[in-house]
């Protein structure tokens, strides 16, 4: 693989890699390796369920991106890994994971079972799985589906997304049903008041 092509490891909302220059505040993998000797994708697109969001930067590691062990991959921020069905790791957000967990269904669910709940609410066939939601209802950090763009709530706006950061805010519709991009699961911590990382000007 030519150094100046990008690899196909940025995520969207919709859970699709895609190989763009913008790298992405955070980084994470799908449960191990499932690229090619020659840094491509097959059909896989991950290793297990065990789909995580980590930072960039921990303890001083260095990485070999798409080397031996793991097909690392990169999201502009937090609401778009979540979106896409990734958790926080508690390895390198130990604390950020286990106010996930608390804010969870079950309080004292395991990552194993956050990870088996989790994958079948972000799939359905193989593909990224949506769900009606009411707007009105949808807590900051959720991601929705408008004529086939992402976009992130936040408080009274919709943010339309790309791999580049967020646009110009539009006004958020006051009622109605919408397809939501985050698993469902994800939605209920959001509303129990889980704080994702957001990038930009939007960071808090």
């Amino acid at each position: 693989m030519s150094p100046s092509r990008p690899l196909q490891n940025r995520v969207d909302p919709f859970g699709e890699l895609v190989a763009v220059s913008a790298r992405g505040t955070l980084m994470g993998n799908r449960g191990g390796k499932f690229h090619r000797p020659d840094q491509t994708l097959g059909r896989r697109r991950w290793a297990s369920r065990q789909w995580i969001c980590c930072v960039c930067s921990f303890k001083g590691r260095h990485r070999d991106v798409w080397g031996r062990f793991y097909t690392e991959l990169f999201f502009l921020d937090e609401p778009t890994a979540l979106a896409a069905g990734h958790r926080p790791c508690f390895e390198c957000r130990r604390a950020e994971a286990e106010a996930f967990r608390a804010a969870f269904e079950s309080a004292w669910i395991s990552a194993r079972d956050m990870d088996a709940t989790l994958h079948e609410e972000r799939l359905a066939a193989g593909r990224k799985r949506a769900s009606e939601q009411r707007i009105e209802q949808l807590p900051d950090g959720a991601m929705v589906a408008v004529e086939g763009r992402a976009y992130a709530v936040r408080d009274d706006a919709l943010l339309p997304w790309s791999f580049e950061g967020y646009g110009a805010p539009m006004t958020r519709p006051a009622r109605g049903a919408i397809a939501t991009l985050t698993p469902p699961s994800i939605l209920g911590v959001l509303c129990a008041g889980y704080r994702p990382r957001w990038a930009g000007e939007y960071a808090r």
